[in-house]
């Protein structure tokens, strides 16, 4: 998949898709099938138009975080999906200022040189968020490029939303999450290096940020551990701790993993985090003994979740 951050010079080459145009945060099962409708509607490679950053954090930035995944966790699974160009537009003061008009003629016609659309059925575009779908339908028969509206998608009757996925995670159902999601809930990031006190108490940890990430519910989760790149790169099980470490006074919230039967450096590597089970919410014990008998419980529920 190419990735074009830049796309005010492009190559003939990278014009010329038939793309789905949307956030896409989480990639949820509603995303996919906007992408198979845009597979499908030309004979032309499959894109993506999406925007960094999200429009959302453009205009809140003080809001609290509420992304399902980050640029590169996004990339990862539009790329698993079969997306051939990820047009990843700058979304800036110029951007935001173009009215729908604007928009379909400078960005999809002019810069991107698109020949199809799809778009969901609640999507809108365009300075104020003037533009609607039948905005885009209207324009595009002028400017020469097709538009296919793709229904929203429900599952057991609720409709499927990251707004949706957002409160399954911060409930602790990630089980939920994952049936909006046509997949498990991942965090991606790279391995940094901690204060190390798991390795202290016999379970050493990978330690990853949340930061700009929306937090799910704060607890103990059982979880699949793929390193993606490096010597140890492969699928792993362990047990994880999302939230501020309640035993070790003033921690900033992040995500450590204990990985089941690993030996090796994982500092720097990049990884990926599947919330399969939430099994507990953080607990301060009464002493690192109380703790360490509490992680061998969460272990042992953890691997038998995992093995069945």
């Amino acid at each position: 998949m190419r990735i074009l951050r830049d796309t005010t010079y492009m190559n003939q080459g990278d014009r010329g898709a038939s793309a789905a145009i949307g956030n896409f945060d989480g990639v949820h099962l509603g995303h996919q099938a906007v992408l198979r409708i845009a597979a499908g509607a030309a004979d032309a490679p499959l894109g993506v138009v999406t925007f960094e950053p999200h429009p959302r954090e453009y205009f809140a930035p003080d809001a609290p975080p509420f992304r399902l995944m980050n640029a590169a966790a996004k990339a990862h699974r539009l790329e698993s999906l079969g997306v051939e160009r990820l047009y990843e537009l700058t979304f800036n003061n110029r951007l935001a200022s173009l009215t729908p008009e604007a928009f379909c003629g400078e960005i999809i016609r002019d810069r991107l040189g698109l020949v199809h659309v799809t778009v969901g059925a609640d999507f809108c575009f365009g300075k104020g968020r003037a533009g609607t779908v039948e905005t885009l339908q209207h324009y595009s028969k002028d400017m020469g490029f097709g538009v296919t509206v793709a229904d929203l998608v429900a599952t057991n009757s609720v409709e499927v939303s990251s707004t949706r996925i957002r409160e399954a995670l911060s409930d602790g159902r990630p089980e939920d999450a994952a049936a909006m999601l046509g997949h498990l809930h991942r965090i991606e990031g790279v391995v940094l290096k901690g204060d190390q006190r798991g390795r202290e108490l016999g379970y050493p940890t990978a330690n990853m940020s949340i930061d700009g990430l929306h937090p799910p519910k704060f607890g103990v989760y059982a979880v699949r551990f793929d390193v993606l790149d490096g010597a140890n790169a492969g699928s792993y099980d362990g047990v994880a701790s999302m939230g501020v470490r309640p035993m070790f006074a003033g921690n900033r919230p992040n995500l450590e993993t204990y990985v089941f039967d690993f030996k090796g450096d994982l500092y720097g590597a990049e990884v990926s985090v599947a919330l399969v089970a939430y099994l507990r919410p953080e607990e301060k014990f009464d002493s690192l003994d109380a703790l360490i008998t509490q992680m061998d419980a969460d272990s042992a529920q953890a691997r038998a979740i995992l093995a069945g």
